[in-house]
Protein backbone atom coordinates (compact mmCIF):
# COMPACT_ATOMS: atom_id res chain seq x y z
CA UNK A 1 0.00 0.00 0.00
CA UNK A 2 3.22 2.17 0.85
CA UNK A 3 3.65 2.65 -2.97
CA UNK A 4 0.39 3.92 -4.01
CA UNK A 5 1.09 6.36 -0.97
CA UNK A 6 4.34 7.97 -2.44
CA UNK A 7 2.87 7.42 -6.06
CA UNK A 8 0.08 9.87 -5.24
CA UNK A 9 1.89 12.45 -3.10
CA UNK A 10 2.47 14.77 -6.34
CA UNK A 11 -1.09 14.03 -7.68
CA UNK A 12 -3.37 17.56 -7.43
CA UNK A 13 -6.12 16.84 -4.68
CA UNK A 14 -8.90 18.66 -6.23
CA UNK A 15 -11.30 17.46 -8.53
CA UNK A 16 -10.90 18.85 -12.25
CA UNK A 17 -12.88 18.37 -15.60
CA UNK A 18 -12.25 15.48 -17.41
CA UNK A 19 -12.11 14.76 -21.22
CA UNK A 20 -15.27 12.00 -21.48
CA UNK A 21 -13.84 10.30 -25.10
CA UNK A 22 -10.52 9.79 -23.12
CA UNK A 23 -12.03 8.45 -21.25
CA UNK A 24 -14.76 6.12 -22.63
CA UNK A 25 -11.51 5.12 -25.23
CA UNK A 26 -10.45 2.99 -22.71
CA UNK A 27 -13.35 0.61 -22.62
CA UNK A 28 -16.34 -0.14 -24.67
CA UNK A 29 -18.11 2.60 -23.95
CA UNK A 30 -18.29 5.41 -20.80
CA UNK A 31 -20.28 3.54 -18.58
CA UNK A 32 -17.96 0.44 -18.48
CA UNK A 33 -15.26 3.48 -18.29
CA UNK A 34 -16.87 4.56 -15.14
CA UNK A 35 -17.65 1.50 -13.57
CA UNK A 36 -13.61 0.36 -13.44
CA UNK A 37 -12.81 3.10 -12.42
CA UNK A 38 -15.32 2.93 -9.56
CA UNK A 39 -14.46 -0.60 -8.32
CA UNK A 40 -11.05 0.65 -8.21
CA UNK A 41 -11.46 3.56 -6.07
CA UNK A 42 -14.01 1.23 -3.69
CA UNK A 43 -10.29 -0.79 -3.29
CA UNK A 44 -8.26 2.01 -2.98
CA UNK A 45 -10.76 3.30 -0.14
CA UNK A 46 -11.04 -0.10 1.99
CA UNK A 47 -7.39 -0.22 1.64
CA UNK A 48 -6.46 3.27 2.78
CA UNK A 49 -9.46 3.11 5.38
CA UNK A 50 -7.74 0.01 6.64
CA UNK A 51 -4.45 0.94 6.76
CA UNK A 52 -5.01 4.59 8.69
CA UNK A 53 -7.13 2.18 11.38
CA UNK A 54 -4.06 0.14 11.98
CA UNK A 55 -1.42 3.13 12.37
CA UNK A 56 -3.93 4.72 14.66
CA UNK A 57 -4.80 1.50 16.72
CA UNK A 58 -1.28 1.64 17.86
CA UNK A 59 -2.07 4.61 19.93
CA UNK A 60 -4.81 3.61 21.24
CA UNK A 61 -5.40 3.99 25.13
CA UNK A 62 -7.52 1.55 27.00
CA UNK A 63 -9.30 3.63 29.68
CA UNK A 64 -12.35 3.27 31.61
CA UNK A 65 -12.51 7.34 32.11
CA UNK A 66 -14.05 9.30 29.30
CA UNK A 67 -13.01 12.66 31.42
CA UNK A 68 -8.95 12.46 30.58
CA UNK A 69 -8.60 13.04 26.84
CA UNK A 70 -4.76 12.98 25.83
CA UNK A 71 -3.77 14.01 22.22
CA UNK A 72 -0.89 12.52 20.35
CA UNK A 73 1.14 14.87 17.95
CA UNK A 74 2.47 11.45 16.01
CA UNK A 75 -1.37 10.52 15.65
CA UNK A 76 -2.76 14.03 14.38
CA UNK A 77 0.32 14.34 11.84
CA UNK A 78 -0.68 10.72 10.76
CA UNK A 79 -4.06 11.80 10.45
CA UNK A 80 -3.52 14.90 8.53
CA UNK A 81 -1.23 12.90 6.25
CA UNK A 82 -4.25 10.93 4.92
CA UNK A 83 -6.69 14.01 5.00
CA UNK A 84 -4.45 15.49 2.15
CA UNK A 85 -4.62 12.43 0.29
CA UNK A 86 -6.22 12.80 -3.00
CA UNK A 87 -9.89 11.21 -2.79
CA UNK A 88 -9.66 7.16 -3.79
CA UNK A 89 -11.96 8.49 -6.87
CA UNK A 90 -9.33 10.36 -7.84
CA UNK A 91 -6.59 8.19 -7.88
CA UNK A 92 -8.62 5.90 -9.62
CA UNK A 93 -9.06 7.92 -12.67
CA UNK A 94 -5.27 8.73 -12.52
CA UNK A 95 -4.80 5.30 -12.82
CA UNK A 96 -7.28 4.35 -15.51
CA UNK A 97 -6.36 7.25 -18.09
CA UNK A 98 -2.42 5.95 -17.37
CA UNK A 99 -3.37 2.71 -17.94
CA UNK A 100 -2.43 1.20 -14.89
CA UNK A 101 -5.49 -0.68 -14.29
CA UNK A 102 -5.76 -4.11 -15.56
CA UNK A 103 -9.31 -5.18 -16.26
CA UNK A 104 -11.17 -7.81 -18.27
CA UNK A 105 -14.93 -8.95 -18.96
CA UNK A 106 -16.68 -11.82 -17.69
CA UNK A 107 -18.35 -13.73 -19.60
CA UNK A 108 -22.23 -14.55 -18.81
CA UNK A 109 -23.56 -18.11 -18.88
CA UNK A 110 -26.53 -18.30 -20.79
CA UNK A 111 -29.40 -19.14 -19.14
CA UNK A 112 -31.76 -21.73 -20.26
CA UNK A 113 -35.27 -19.61 -21.49
CA UNK A 114 -37.77 -20.73 -20.08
Amino acid sequence: MSDIKTKVQGLDPNVRARNMDAIARKSANVYESLAIITKRARQLSVDLKHELHNKLEEFAVNSDTIEEISENKEQIEISKFYERLPNPAIIATEEFLNNEIAFRYVERKKRPQE
